[in-house]
């Protein structure tokens, strides 16, 4: 898993794509997968991705647009493929077949490993006892309403409530029963707002469910103990909800600002993902009351800790993934599987890294490393086909007949897209600034881009390296020593594996390989105009140090089965919630209509859990490719 490196934010204002996220293809009807390696095609049923957001406009805006237009397989005729980015060889022997991957997210699930070792569980509800307050003991505000009206107030809470508010009669008007009320309901009921009204001649606090901008207008402050640690871990299970999405909903109905959170890694959309949160200052009760209200995420293993989270600080992460509709033997998984589990797979960039688009986002990279600032406009916002929502088009179009950055942004409802960020700042700083206006995109999203160049040709050139010398070490290689690169010496490459051996990232702070493939960076970068021994750019930000990264990576705790089913809208893993709820585990059929392949396995942080299945299945996978062949089968 990579999370302890940005990953590329696609082209086309979509959600920034994870590491471990695989780009599922969402089919308007069920399809079928018909077989690369010939055979009987297995039958396909692809699930719709139902992920909505409950507040808001802009979603609705989003959905009403992506309706229009071609069909997602007709757009993804023009996205790229494994080929484009430089994801070329396969490092094991066997045969490969085909597997359907995420046709339920349910069949990839992801536990962190944190920096100790141990994997990330959620498996406790309950709430640390604060030793300043006496076990089972209520906070006076809460003890201000009547059970009635805190049966209300949940109904409220779940959106039950068909009136859209709770009035609360202030009986005793005075300003500090009133700010009691207040505080009863904003503290017990995160989510909810109140104000305070006349109605016929009598006072009334409103309660009303307000998760949205008005909330996050004036945050609540709340009192906090000096002996405990300003930070409440916590564990999150989520479904079908990318890390942002979770934290911007979290920050919503808790009414503080999402930067209150950290977080040690990034993880999927379309997946079942357990990771550690830290949130400043809010209690573990006001976060477990969101177990309550909110759907496909579970809060739990509460704690206070003294410090926050940082990205990097886990060890990896642990995979259950599950291909549904497998048609290789038992020998080819076998095979398969003891290769990855003995030799690994080639350390590629996964095509996450290089967006959706017939735009790659290594591109807009290059060319800002060449310092091409009018390139990186055109490349961002012209019209490009390929799997854009419909208003985005709009923009695009509007953008290329005008080259009016207010005229575009008026066709663009969600405005915190790339696309929607650069308008802004062309429409604040002129055409004449476009650095300063590229600036208004946020730093990470901005960085992404380079990085992405970095990808692309650290791939290309890794690709290269395993065609000349294959699975073994030779002289010219690069190894860490100390966290510093060493060129092996004939005599060194006989003592080292493949699995010491590294490949740079470019950089002004890095050294190549003394073999060809040191002089093939050069000449790669002087094809894109760029000087190897320059990589430092007028824009501090864009100045690229450099690293290294193994070339090859063996995951850890491999182990497999193959697994019969007849429902093929059944769950196949027993997850943390269902563990919790105490559901039982699957039950797999002896003999069932369908076969699927379950792996589990682990893997250090920036490394793509794709990139291992792609050498299982030895398939292309890219959303072109998938869609190509679902499609294929259709016609």
């Amino acid at each position: 898993m990579e999370e302890a490196e940005p990953t590329v934010a696609p082209l086309g204002g979509e959600k920034r794509a994870c590491p471990e996220d695989e780009p599922a293809h969402i089919a308007k009807r069920p399809r079928v997968q018909k077989s690369e390696n010939g055979g009987d095609p297995p039958k396909q049923v692809q699930e719709v991705d139902d992920d909505q957001e409950q507040d808001g406009s802009e979603e609705e805006e989003e959905g009403k647009a992506e309706e229009e237009g071609e069909t997602f397989a007709q757009m993804m005729k023009h996205g790229l493929t494994e080929l484009d980015v430089g994801i070329l060889e396969f490092v094991s022997k066997h045969e490969g077949f085909s597997g359907i991957l995420k046709e339920r997210y349910s069949d990839f699930v992801v536990h962190e490993i944190n920096k100790d070792g141990k994997i990330v569980c959620l498996d406790d509800l309950t709430v640390p006892v604060d030793t300043e307050e006496p076990p089972g003991a209520q906070p006076e505000e809460v003890q201000v309403l009547t059970e009635e009206q805190k049966r209300q107030l949940e109904e409220l809470q779940l959106l039950k409530n068909k009136e859209g508010d709770v009035a609360i009669e202030v009986v005793e008007d005075t300003k500090e029963k009133r700010t009691l009320l207040h505080k009863a309901v904003k503290t017990s009921y995160p989510g909810l707002e109140t104000k305070t009204e006349e109605r016929g001649g009598r006072k009334f606090i409103i309660a009303y469910h307000a998760a949205g901008k008005k909330a996050l207008a004036a945050p609540r402050k709340h009192s906090w103990p000096k002996s405990r640690g300003s930070f409440c871990h916590f564990v999150l299970y989520k479904e079908n909800k990318d890390t942002m999405d979770a934290i911007n909903v979290l920050s919503k109905f808790l009414r503080v600002r999402p930067n209150v959170f950290s977080y040690m890694g990034t993880k999927d959309k379309r997946a079942i993902t357990v990771q550690e949160i830290a949130v400043l200052k809010i209690t573990s009760e006001r976060l477990a009351h969101l177990n309550k209200c909110l759907m496909n995420f579970r809060l739990g293993n509460f704690s206070y800790k003294k410090h926050p989270l940082k990205l990097g600080e886990l060890q990896g992460n642990h995979f259950t993934v599950v291909i549904r509709n497998i048609s290789g033997t038992e020998q080819q998984v076998n095979q398969a599987l003891t290769s990855l589990r003995d030799t690994g797979f080639i350390n590629y960039y996964g095509m996450q890294r290089f967006g959706t688009t017939a735009v790659p986002t290594y591109q807009v990279g290059r060319a800002i490393l060449k310092n091409n600032w009018a390139e990186v406009v055109d490349l961002i916002l012209k019209p490009r086909p390929g799997a854009e929502k419909g208003y985005l088009v709009r923009c695009r179009e509007e953008w290329a007949a005008s080259h009016d950055p207010e005229a575009a942004l008026k066709k663009l409802p969600v405005k915190r897209c790339v696309e929607g960020q650069l308008l802004r700042g062309l429409s604040k700083f002129g055409k004449n600034n476009i650095v300063t206006a590229f600036g208004l995109i946020p730093r990470n999203n901005r960085l992404m881009y380079i990085h992405s160049y970095q990808s692309f040709v650290w791939n290309t050139m890794v690709s290269r390296r395993i065609q000349a010398f294959g699975l073994q070490a030779v002289e010219g290689d690069l190894v860490l020593r100390g966290g510093a690169a060493h060129v092996l010496s004939e005599a060194e490459a006989e003592s080292h594996s493949i699995h010491d051996v590294v490949m740079p990232l470019p950089g002004f702070d890095i050294i190549y390989p003394t073999h060809h493939l040191g002089q093939g960076y050069r000449e790669m970068l002087k094809a894109d105009d760029l000087d190897v021994d320059n990589m430092r750019h007028s824009v501090r930000d864009y100045s690229l140090a450099g690293a290294y990264r193994r070339i090859i990576i063996r995951p850890r705790d491999v182990s497999w089965e193959v697994i019969e089913y007849d429902d093929p809208r059944i769950s196949l893993v027993h997850s943390d919630l269902e563990k919790l709820d105490n559901k039982p585990p699957p039950v797999y059929p002896k003999e069932g209509k369908y076969k699927a392949l379950r792996m589990d396995f682990a893997l250090p942080s920036s490394t793509y859990a794709t990139m291992a299945i792609r050498e299982v299945l030895k398939m292309d996978t890219s959303i072109k490719n998938q869609t190509r062949l679902n499609t294929t089968w259709l016609n």
